[in-house]
């Protein structure tokens, strides 16, 4: 069975690439060994799929080499994906931070991939299998099938249930591709014993500032039983590094509105000040670990600044993330100075692409990790067309 590529990986990023070269009149071969393209996109967004974001730009990607993302990213943009999903006819709507989702069902994307891919008159084999992949200098084997070009679209090891692994790594690594060392990235954080005081305060969430690794988000902050977890920790879990601290501020101008409290309840204590703003069980926790005892009244002003300073720097060492299980995608991956960043093609082995999360990008929260699987999946996708309407 003869091919112009073969395509490994039938997530996001392979049924990209794979409708791209199809259409264009690549014979295209796309392999997994899942039951179903497309695991991960049905899952995503609560059911919904959060498809894209208004707000895509190269800053919002984390990556050795930050430039990498700028040429894909430009070729195949936000609202390009966009106009395909209305195409379809398929109803969306913006969520916050403009994060794009589906009206219906994350199984209306894959479907709309599928669809594309069928136009190409794609080859999908699912449940297959990997196994060996050879290289005789012209040709890639791959499963009783070969080609002159082979796509790497594998993704990363999060999310194992769903049949993720780390193959692509160990591809790279046949073909002498350096790998950035792989973590979990948007992912919730774990703390010590001796943050025990918010273990208390579980399932209660706040709007925040988070910190970490010199990036800062303001999103809702969730206390769970192990640590921190919420929008605003999962941005900055890509940016923290295992020793690293993080902080919180769950009440920008703390000072301002501790001295107004004081002026229109000087009675009270600061529990009941805390409770205007914040849930009442974090009101309490907060007020417990300040230990400011004293009727607001009674209260000077170095002693409003000092509790403050604990509620706009609120500082935990993590003890680690909760791992590729609960990591909604891989930080690291494949080596972009290994990449071309307007083909995703290797340079030192022509014919070997890389594209999506198996590539050393990842994007905040928020549906910038699928619009880099659809720009780069597409840009791998035209390069192989090419390629082999050249040849």
């Amino acid at each position: 069975m003869t091919y112009d590529v073969i395509i490994l990986g039938a997530g996001g990023a392979g049924l990209m690439a794979a409708a791209t070269a199809g259409q264009r009149g690549a014979r295209v071969l796309l392999m997994d060994h899942a039951e179903k393209a497309g695991k991960k996109i049905l899952i995503s967004g609560g059911g919904r799929c959060n498809f894209t974001n208004m707000g895509v730009e190269p800053g919002c990607f984390l990556s050795e080499n930050p430039h990498f993302v700028k040429s894909a990213l430009s070729r195949y943009t936000q609202w390009d994906f966009l106009a395909l999903v209305e195409a379809y006819g398929i109803a969306w709507h913006e969520k916050t931070l403009g994060q794009l989702f589906c009206d219906g069902s994350a199984r209306q994307i894959v479907a709309m991939l599928l669809d594309e891919c069928q136009k190409g008159a794609v080859d999908l084999r699912l449940n297959t299998p990997l196994g060996e992949v050879r290289h005789d200098g012209g040709q890639f084997h791959v499963a009783g099938a070969r080609a002159p070009q082979l796509v790497i679209a594998t993704g990363g090891p999060s999310i194992p249930k769903m049949g993720a692994t780390g193959v692509a790594y160990d591809l790279a690594r046949q073909f002498g591709l350096a790998v950035v060392p792989p973590r979990p990235a948007l992912v919730p954080l774990t703390l010590g014993e001796d943050q025990m005081l918010f273990r208390t305060i579980s399932g209660v969430s706040c709007p925040s500032v988070a910190q970490a690794g010199g990036a800062s988000f303001e999103e809702a902050t969730l206390f769970t039983h192990r640590g921190l977890s919420g929008p605003a920790i999962l941005q900055v879990s890509s940016y923290w590094r295992p020793g690293g601290s993080l902080s919180l501020n769950v009440l920008p101008g703390a000072g301002d509105k501790l001295r107004a409290a004081r002026r229109a309840m000087p009675r009270a204590h600061l529990k009941a000040a805390l409770s205007d703003h914040l849930p009442s069980r974090l009101a309490e926790a907060l007020a417990e670990r300040i230990g400011l005892t004293k009727q607001l009244a009674n209260a000077s002003d170095k002693d409003l600044d000092s509790a403050a300073e604990v509620l706009t720097g609120l500082t935990f060492r993590p003890t680690g993330t909760e791992g590729y299980a609960k990591a909604e995608v891989t930080a690291g991956g494949i080596d972009t100075d290994t990449l071309s960043s307007k083909t995703l093609e290797a340079r030192a082995v022509p014919g070997l692409y890389v594209i999506g999360e198996a590539v050393d990008v990842t994007g905040w929260l928020g549906g910038y990790n699928f619009q880099w699987a659809w720009a780069s999946g597409h840009a791998a996708g035209v390069a192989v067309a090419a390629r082999a309407s050249a040849g």
